[in-house]
Parts: structure tokens; sequence; C-alpha cells
């Protein structure tokens, strides 16, 4: 009677996930094995959209710069993140706390594509940070290698997503024993060592979910790249759309799809994997 209840209780969350999840990831993955004329989509089994995705340079090129630029992303917001949920969650008034996370979701409260638009704008060459730069006499000529090009496309997504790092962090540190901080330092841990073996790795749950939320998504980001990366900035997911929307090859963007889900599962089955045989040295 009990299991009939429960399978009742997940029945609607389990038929919303097929629906909404696997059933378009199927659909995906058989069209990586298909193939299309103009409209007409053949449904024999190939692999030559495979082949295609291996042998063509340019898709190895774009998919080696994606992981990087996700790569690079989450790196920065992460070490940028920690200090600020660290100081809210270790120095902040707890009647302040409220305010502060208050303040770092105050991104969300704009459109996405209008934060893209505001950093085309700060880092153009006669934007506001070369104008800045110029006016106080720090450059004598504006800087061409902040936009239009990876690193353009790194600092426009390390802000867009630092409010999905900072709260999971901040969380972490949140469910931490304070105690066992006192603990530490009466055993003779100076501040230095009980962060790095008490508070980092019992913070690290916080960290690995901060490091998937932007990493996941960001290697399938393709606005971004369009509007401030230029030709040496746009991703794999610039050449799917582009498949999809402009060649009328979906075969052919869902085989991108498909190999860069792949490499995202194995980079984030790697990292835990890591993750763990490190907390287990602590």
């Amino acid at each position: 009677m009990d299991a009939k209840r429960g399978l009742l209780l997940v029945s609607p969350t389990a038929a919303y996930v097929i629906l909404l999840l696997a059933a378009p990831l199927m659909t995906i993955l058989a069209f990586s094995f298909w193939t299309q004329d103009f409209l007409a989509i053949d449904t024999t089994f190939t692999l030559d959209n495979y082949r295609e995705a291996f042998a063509d340079p340019i898709y190895r090129t774009l998919m080696a710069r994606s992981l990087w630029i996700s790569g690079a992303v989450t790196l920065v917001t992460v070490i940028l993140a920690f200090p600020i949920a660290y100081f809210v969650s270790f120095h902040v008034p707890p009647e302040r706390k409220a305010l502060w996370i208050f303040l770092i979701t105050i991104p969300f409260w704009t459109s996405y594509l209008l934060r893209v638009f505001l950093w085309k704008v700060i880092l153009g060459f006669n934007g506001v940070l070369n104008s800045g730069l110029q006016s106080i006499g720090l450059i004598d000529e504006p800087l061409t290698f902040i936009l239009y090009n990876s690193n353009a496309v790194v600092i426009t997504l390390a802000h867009a997503f630092a409010p999905f790092t900072i709260l999971p962090i901040y969380v972490a540190l949140e469910k931490i024993d304070r105690s066992l901080l006192e603990a530490s330092q009466d055993l003779g841990e100076s501040k230095f060592s009980t962060f790095f073996r008490v508070t980092l790795p019992l913070a690290m749950p916080g960290v690995i979910a901060a490091t998937l939320i932007v990493f996941i998504p960001t290697i399938g980001d393709y606005v971004t790249p369009r509007l401030v990366g230029g030709p040496n900035g746009l991703m794999i997911a610039n050449m799917i759309q582009t498949q999809f929307l402009k060649l009328n090859n979906a075969p052919l963007g869902a085989t991108l799809s498909v190999l860069a889900m792949c490499c995202v599962t194995a980079i984030s089955l790697i990292f835990l994997f890591l993750n763990r045989r490190y907390l287990r040295t602590q």
C-alpha cells in the first residue's frame, strides 16, 4: 500500500521529467544518427555526422575553445565569489545578512541581454573602460584585447553568473558549526590552517554546486559570444545554432550537441572524483 502511494506521489514529477527532459534528449540523440536534405529528414541510421564532427578541425577548435572559456569563467567566478560569500557569512551581522543577499541578487532584476549589451558598452573601443584609462593617463590608445574575443566572453559571463556562485557557497558556509573552528584554533591551528583544513573542506559542497551551476550552462551559451566575442570568441553553441537555423542541418547540430554534453559530463565526473579524493586526504 505504501509503495503504491509513493508511486502515485512521484508519478506526476516523473512524467514531467520524462516529457520535458528525457524525451527531448532522446530526440536529439536520435537526430544525431540521421541525415537531412533541406527539409527532408532521412531516418536511416548513419555515423556520418560523428565522422564529420571529428574530422572537421573547425568543430574541434570550437569545442576546445568552449571548454576553455567555460573553465575560465568557472574558475574566475568561484575564486571571486568565495571571499564575498565568506565575508557575508562570517563578518556581516546576522540582522544584515538578508540585506546583503538582497543586494547580491539585484543583477537578476535586469534582462540578461541588457547586461551583455552594457558590457559591450563598457569594453568597447571608445567605451567606459578605455575612455577612463585614457583620461587618467594609464594608456595612450584604447585596449583592443578586451572586446570581440574570448576575453570579453569570459568577463561578461563571469559577471552574469556571479550570483549563481555566491549563493550556494554562502549556504554551505552558513551550515558550518562555528564551534569546530574554535576547537581547531584551541588545538593550536592558526586561522590560515583552520581555513584550509576545516572551513574549506566543509564548504566544498557549495563550491561543487557553484562550479557545476556555472560550468554546465556556460558551454551552451550562444548569446554572449555572438554579441561580445567576435570571430575569435564564438563557441560550439553558435555553430549548433547555425546548423539548426541557417544551414538546415539539424542532425549535425544534434551531433555537436551530443558531443558537447558528453564532454561536459566527462569533465564534471572527473571534477567530482578529484574533489572526493581531496576530501579524503583532509
